[in-house]
């Protein structure tokens, strides 16, 4: 590698193409030509006859110089420097010289016009010459601009794309590094950012002199991207170990000590890295999991300086936006609900489920089953409940005082949230807010929490019983709770899981299965409601077993309130 690699790379990345070639040979074959003709034409006596009018072939002696000049000018404006050039030797050791020798000993005086027009096409072309200069360092100017980062004068993240799609298009493996430097940000807040600045530079300058240095044993190119976040391209290494020692170099002369204005600073940086072609073949790719691999890198704060990117990462980062997406949602209070449908087995409208959605940036909803899981990992889902809760409980109480139905409202209520020491109190005032009545209430948990917390979960819902609110036990089957909780819990439904109805039908046993579920919930006195029905034939199973309500896309989808409200009141006229 030679010294200044870096800047020979960006000079390849933002050189213009210039004009073929085979453009310059054509100008050259028609100067000679024209030129020719021009010779030709001077010493003819000839005529040509055009419309009856005989006109002298001398006549085209200044078209013929007029296209020679033409062509002299095209060789300055696409070949710029070597066209000029060229242009003035043709000019000034061929052209000058042989229509004054045309005047001087021949005494064609018909080349005197030439001569001016000559002189003419000189000050033409070295007008155009210093016009392109000009306009060539403004736009090589704009070009360093494009491609470089102001305060460093590194390569910025354009440049490094820039960089990764032309190897990519070659098929040369390569790493792409992502660094942070860790805990800058003390500096800036405690130093000022002044003093931040200057250590960025001093960090660029080190690690520009490294990369053009070839002390690596690879190809490296260092680019910065913003604030405290540096790229690096590296090539040329034979095994992944060489690619990691070359990181390590990095890390290594960033670790120097830095002293500014007599004060001594020691910074490390988290490095992250993924391979072309190995993990991914695009740049947008390729920046994203070696960034998911730096922030992991930096999340486990120690050990090893450099992390390799793998596809579990991917999981961590997802899992990470979605929560930031969710506080963003909680926070600007845009969490909505759908309501799904419950029925009697006679197909008359029992009343609704609510179900938490979430809207993207983009206006597109996000899967419950992507935010949900991370809501419950984070701890958010209790304040995700009871948004919902409210805002659907608000929606249904007007509706019922509106259309004096008599319909139930269901409510999924985590184990977190329910083991909360304020959660009655929380409760009683979603229903002194919205208006309905306690029996309008159905609460669901799930069985699990009969094992986890028993005591407390059931001194919870006996005060939930006594304010009048329904008691559901969700998922039925799928936990490990024992019928001896089950008789203790003073729960009023019993909800059999989907899973169990995918399968009812598909052997004898597992129809027996849920119609024991359901021998149960009627044993101890409990409604049953199976969950999950979208076939004609699992409704008349749940008819033949006797199960009491049912609930799915077979009679009705999530909806939103609006459609929800049309429901109700078309339930109501018939």
């Amino acid at each position: 590698m030679k010294k200044g690699n870096i800047d020979s790379t960006l000079k390849k990345l933002t050189r213009s193409h210039g004009i073929p070639n085979i453009v310059l040979a054509l100008l050259l074959v028609i100067y000679v030509l024209t030129t020719m003709c021009v010779t030709k034409s001077a010493q003819s006596k000839g005529f040509i006859t055009l419309s009856g009018a005989r006109i002298p072939i001398p006549l085209f002696t200044g078209v013929f110089s007029s296209l020679s000049n033409i062509c002299i000018i095209f060789l300055v404006v696409f070949f710029r420097k070597p066209g000029f050039i060229a242009a003035l030797a043709i000019i000034l050791c061929y052209q000058m010289p042989a229509m004054t020798i045309a005047i001087a000993v021949r005494h064609n005086f018909t080349a005197v016009s030439g001569i001016f027009s000559t002189i003419f096409t000189i000050i033409s072309i070295t007008i155009i010459y210093m016009n392109n200069n000009r306009i060539e360092k403004y736009q090589e100017r704009i070009r360093n601009q494009a491609v470089t980062d102001g305060l460093t004068a590194l390569p910025n993240r354009f440049a490094c794309s820039e960089l990764m799609n032309s190897l990519i298009k070659k098929g040369e493996p390569f790493a792409v590094v992502s660094a942070d430097l860790n805990n800058f940000k003390s500096i800036n807040d405690t130093m000022g950012h002044e003093v931040g600045n200057v250590i960025l530079i001093e960090i660029a300058n080190r690690w520009k002199h490294l990369a053009d240095s070839q002390a690596t044993g690879t190809i490296d190119f260092v680019s910065r991207t913003g604030g405290d976040e540096y790229y690096l391209v590296i090539k040329g290494f034979n095994t992944e170990k060489d690619a990691e020692n070359t990181i390590a170099a990095y890390a290594e002369e960033l670790e120097r000590k830095i002293t500014i204005s007599n004060c001594d600073y020691f910074l490390t940086a988290s490095f992250g890295y993924a391979l072309f072609p190995a993990d991914a073949d695009n740049t947008g790719t390729l920046f994203s999991y070696a960034d998911a691999a730096m922030h992991e890198r930096k999340r486990q704060g120690s050990g090893n300086k450099t992390l390799h990117f793998t596809p579990n990462l991917i999981k961590t980062e997802q899992v990470l936006e979605i929560e930031r997406k969710i506080r963003t949602a909680l926070d600007n209070d845009t969490i909505l609900f759908n309501l799904q449908p419950q029925y009697y087995m006679s197909h008359k409208l029992r009343g609704f489920e609510i179900l938490a959605r979430m809207k993207d940036a983009d206006g597109s909803f996000i899967r419950p089953i992507d935010f949900i899981p991370v809501a419950e990992k984070t701890g958010l889902i209790d304040q995700i409940d009871s948004c919902v809760f409210r805002k659907a409980a608000c929606f249904i109480g007007k509706l019922i005082k509106d259309t004096d139905s008599d319909i139930i409202l269901c409510t999924n209520v985590s184990v977190m949230h329910l083991m909360k020491n304020n959660f009655i109190e929380e409760l009683q005032e979603i229903v002194q807010e919205s208006g309905l009545a306690p029996s309008h209430f159905e609460v669901e948990i799930t069985e699990s929490i009969m094992i986890e917390s028993a005591e407390k979960a059931l001194k919870c819902i006996n005060e939930i019983k006594k304010m009048g609110i329904k008691i559901a036990i969700d998922d039925f089957g799928t936990g490990y709770s024992s019928l001896s909780y089950l008789n203790k819990f003073p729960a009023d439904m019993l909800k059999i899981d989907k899973s169990f109805i995918d399968v009812m039908n598909s052997s004898e046993s597992s129809r027996q299965y849920v119609a024991t579920i359901i021998s149960i919930g009627h044993v101890l006195n409990l409604d049953v409601i199976s969950e999950g029905v979208e076939t004609e034939d699992q409704l008349e199973t749940l008819k033949t077993i006797g199960c009491d309500y049912i609930q799915g896309y077979l009679w009705g989808r999530p909806l939103p309130p609006e459609e929800a409200e049309k429901l109700v009141k078309a339930s109501l006229k018939s």
